[in-house]
């Protein structure tokens, strides 16, 4: 076991933490997806060094559920919510917000729709002023996703995602999320453009290249990202990727005192050369 050092006060509350004399910040729940086009290369985005929370990280696209993600009134193909509830041990409600999460989060940050006018069919071009509209009155919350697809006729398409992970930011951060993470391909029509916000730059890249980019200290990978990376660089083709069968597994990073230093721990993989 060896793991992440913890240093000056992020230290004295893992400390506190392990005492008792400090409560853990309850975990958000949130969704990130994994968007993948051939190649096989993924969608990263690098968070600008002023975020409260990794800072400079490359992340995929994901954000935490907004209360009216859970609005019944979102019309919706595919896979239902109790089932998605299911997949991830979720009540129901909360799987829908997830759900709806990655979806409005991926449109927010790399501008794709895994949406349509039908429940066969997804939106080609979310290109344009009126789309970029309403790209970022959903970011400022002015406009909620029910109503984004109402006002468009469009269905919310569950069934273009894919589960694939679960974790839990340790309990020693200050802001901490509940996240399950999905894949997704690229639907045909449709590309990703750099929509700013959060990010101040955006890449398309293939898993291993990312993974090498991470150990030589060219790029900055948190633990999950890096994991999900190295998970999909096995597969050669999109379609691959999208028909593994995930049993879901939950992890979350312990503290603990080693050798007189507090540390972020994950007994299976630290010291493989990610952050």
């Amino acid at each position: 076991m060896s793991g992440i050092p913890l240093h000056g006060e992020l230290g004295e509350r893992a400390r506190d933490i392990l005492a008792g004399r400090v409560e853990p910040v309850p975990a958000r729940d949130a969704a990130t997806v994994v968007l993948l086009r051939e190649g096989v290369e993924v969608y990263l985005l690098r968070r600008k060094a002023s975020m409260a929370f990794a800072a400079g990280a490359y992340v995929f696209p994901g954000g935490s559920v907004d209360p009216r993600d859970t609005d019944h009134a979102i019309s919706w193909a595919g896979p239902s919510p109790a089932e998605w509830g299911r997949v991830f041990r979720a009540a129901e409600s909360t799987a829908r917000g997830l759900v709806c999460a990655a979806v409005r989060e991926t449109f927010e940050e790399s501008g794709v729709l895994l949406a349509g006018p039908s429940e066969r069919a997804v939106i080609a071009d979310t290109t344009g002023d009126d789309w970029e509209a309403d790209r970022l009155a959903l970011i400022d919350r002015s406009l909620s996703f029910a109503d984004f697809l109402a006002r468009r006729s469009l269905v919310l398409r569950s069934d273009l995602l894919r589960p694939w992970g679960h974790w839990i930011t340790p309990t020693v951060e200050t802001k901490r999320f509940d996240t399950r993470f999905f894949v997704a391909a690229l639907p045909p029509g449709q590309r990703t453009r750099d929509v700013g916000g959060e990010a101040d730059q955006v890449a398309w890249v293939r898993p291993a290249d990312a993974l090498e980019q991470s150990r030589d200290g060219r790029i900055f990978l948190m633990r999950p990202t890096y994991r999900t990376l190295k998970e999909i660089s096995v597969h050669r083709t999109v379609a691959d990727v999208l028909a593994t069968e995930r049993e879901i597994v939950t992890f979350m990073p312990g503290v603990a005192e080693v050798d007189g230093e507090m540390r972020i721990v994950l007994d299976d993989d630290y010291g493989s050369g990610a952050e």
